[in-house]
């Protein structure tokens, strides 16, 4: 049934939202240039590695030494704008057309976090990886990963069709508020550095 949802979905906002994709494709282009669309390895189900797409945000400047710029100074105008909207995220409606995500679930995160999960936090793989989440609607990048995590591993366990209907509800309203989009250190969230007890 989740699958039957999330495919029906993705095929009819992709329809609706095409115009949105070239307008936002178009600012990308003119302001930042190419590429348009920022892919990576990301783990899913299971911890399958599989390409996510969004729409790029920052800037490829660089300094003296050819080391990429933190993300702040990369983060600028059309990129932040994009990013307060969560219209880089459109892209991953692919994903979920292809079956690599859901609309609803723990968020992809990087590959290089997987040997510094504890065995509860590996849970978090046992569901297809989602647009939004129960952790999202619950403070996005302005909570701790553990708590991050924690949230994660509660949705696993008490997902339902309902529940998901009402993260996608929360998530509507977040997205209007633009809440929760940097932490409270840093325009983008910072690395998972593993927990403090791998044991728990």
């Amino acid at each position: 049934m989740k699958r039957v949802f999330d495919f029906t979905l993705a095929l009819v906002l992709i329809v609706l939202f095409s115009p949105l994709f070239l307008i936002v494709s178009l600012l990308i282009l003119l302001k930042m240039g190419r590429p348009i669309l920022f892919r990576q390895q990301r783990p899913g189900y299971k911890e399958k590695i599989f390409g996510i797409y969004k729409f790029r945000t920052m800037t490829n400047e660089r300094d003296a030494n050819g080391e990429l710029l933190p993300d702040a100074q990369r983060l600028l105008g059309v990129g932040k704008f994009i990013r307060s909207t969560s219209l880089d995220e459109l892209p991953q409606l692919f994903n979920v057309l292809n079956g690599e995500m859901s609309f609803v679930g723990p968020r992809p995160l990087l590959i290089e976090y997987l040997p510094l999960y504890n065995e509860q936090q590996k849970k978090r793989h046992d569901v297809k990886p989602g647009i939004t989440g129960w952790a999202q609607v619950n403070g996005r990048n302005a909570i701790s990963w553990e708590q991050k995590f924690a949230y994660d591993v509660w949705y696993v366990e008490h997902q339902s069709f309902w529940l998901d209907m009402k993260i996608l509800w929360l998530t509507f309203l977040k997205v209007l508020k633009r809440s929760d989009v940097s932490s409270t250190t840093s325009v983008t969230m910072e690395k998972f550095q593993g927990s403090k007890n791998v044991s728990e």
